[in-house]
C-alpha cells in the first residue's frame, strides 16, 4: 500500500475528517486508492482513500483548493518550505485529495 509521512500537529484533523488533502513535493507519485499516513511521534496510522491527485505549480495550489484567502503565496511558501526548504511557487507539487478515514 502506497505511504506518506504526517506530522503529528496534523493527525488529529485528518482523524477528525477536517483535513482532506494534502501537497506534496518530490516524495514520488501518489494515485487513487488506498494511502496510509503515518507519523512517526508519537507513531500512529490513519487509512484514507484517494480520490484525485493533480499535478500543478505550487502557486495555484491555494485556489485549487479554495484556501487563497487562508494561504496568500507567502504564507503558502513559508510553510511548505517546514518541509522542502528548496521548493518555489514555480514547482509542480502534487495535491492529493483523500475521503475522510472510516470509523474504526
Amino acid at each position: 500500500m502506497q505511504t506518506l509521512d504526517i506530522v503529528a500537529r496534523l493527525v488529529p484533523a485528518v482523524a477528525n475528517g477536517s483535513k482532506r488533502s494534502t501537497i506534496r513535493w518530490g516524495e514520488g507519485a501518489i494515485r487513487p486508492g488506498p494511502l496510509r499516513l503515518v507519523c512517526a511521534d508519537p507513531p500512529s496510522v490513519i487509512t484514507v482513500e484517494v480520490w484525485r491527485v493533480t499535478w500543478i505549480p505550487l502557486r495555484e495550489a491555494a485556489a485549487f483548493l479554495g484556501r487563497e484567502v487562508d494561504w496568500p503565496d507567502a504564507v503558502m511558501l513559508a510553510g511548505m518550505r517546514e518541509h522542502y526548504p528548496a521548493i518555489t511557487l514555480d514547482c509542480d507539487v502534487q495535491v492529493v485529495e483523500f475521503h475522510p478515514p472510516s470509523p474504526a
